[in-house]
């Protein structure tokens, strides 16, 4: 027992570490889109390998360093719509400061490493064959944890900052949930496929090696 805790540890420690790397490595983990006023990521990926390989509490602790990097970035290197995931962020005419923004950074990051898990065991327990179907369940795991993200955030966007949001990006009120709705739906889509192949792949290959036990 002793011996597999401590090998989840290391484990953990080596995924946090890869999202603290992408995260911090410029035009790496968050890629700033200036047409959307957005970022993309590819931080999320390490979230989703650990979510499936080390279960919902691991996944939900690197989901919320994930938010963290987030977070920390949002707030050094501000762009226009900082101010939706850092309460430390005001732009124009007092637009954010916003203890809310604490829920879009984090809520959205941490459920990005709790739904993985629970797409992938549920999967395989449906499955009449696991061990054949399981490429397909991991990279359905892959598409729901990346789509949970991305969904999350530009919802809560519109929710919690909706005409905050239209006065940055100088945008009727009317206009952003098309806006919101475009993000999701190429941002998303593009964000999803990235995850789901990448994380798929590398869960796959451990799996196979029985590094995880």
């Amino acid at each position: 027992m002793n011996h597999k805790k401590t090998k989840t540890m290391v484990q953990l420690a080596l995924l946090t570490a890869l999202i603290v790397m992408l995260a911090f490595v410029p035009y790496v983990g968050y890629i700033r889109i200036p047409v959307l006023a957005i970022q993309a990521t590819t931080v999320h990926i390490p979230v989703i390998v650990g979510s499936i390989l080390l279960g919902p509490k691991c996944g939900g602790f690197l989901g919320f360093v994930f938010g963290l990097t987030s977070l920390i970035n949002n707030t050094t290197e501000p762009g226009i719509t900082s101010f939706c995931f850092s309460p430390f962020v005001q732009i124009g005419d007092g637009l954010g400061g916003s203890p809310l923004a604490l829920l879009v950074c984090f809520v959205p990051r941490i459920a990005c490493g709790i739904v993985p898990h629970y797409v992938y065991t549920g999967l395989q327990k449906l499955s009449k064959k696991p061990e054949k179907s399981r490429k397909y369940t991991l990279l359905a795991s892959g598409v729901a944890g990346s789509l949970t993200n991305t969904i999350l955030v530009m919802s809560m966007i519109y929710f919690f900052f909706g005409h905050a949001y239209a006065a940055a990006k100088s945008i009727a009120f009317e206009a952003v949930l098309g806006v919101i709705m475009s993000v999701i739906c190429i941002n998303g889509t593009m964000e999803a496929i990235v995850a789901a192949t990448i994380a798929s792949a590398v869960a796959a290959a451990v799996i196979k090696t029985k590094v995880i036990e």
